[in-house]
């Protein structure tokens, strides 16, 4: 079954020829190695970024709470359960 993706599909068999044809055009044969090294080069430190978020993830996800130590009762801040509206909306 075919799934269409913006409304007309993946291109497939003879298409893919037009479309390095277009590209080999528009970008000369000399660049298109450039173009390639850059895009690959973006997408290694895309990579690295996206390791690196999933790991400090991983590490917040791990880590216990220093605040959450057995024994001793969560107090929140003061003024933590106070909404900043409320005021706006009290009735005088």
């Amino acid at each position: 079954m075919n799934y269409p993706i913006f409304a007309f599909g993946l291109p497939h068999g003879s298409e893919w020829l037009w479309i390095a044809l277009i590209v080999i055009l528009l970008f000369g044969a000399e660049k298109l190695p450039k173009l390639a090294r850059g895009l690959g080069k973006s997408l290694g430190e895309f990579k690295k970024a996206k390791d690196e978020f999933e790991k400090e993830i991983r590490s917040a996800a791990t880590t216990p709470d220093p605040k959450l130590e057995e024994g001793k009762p969560v107090v929140p801040p003061p003024g933590a359960g106070v909404n900043p509206t409320d005021d706006l909306t009290k009735k005088s």
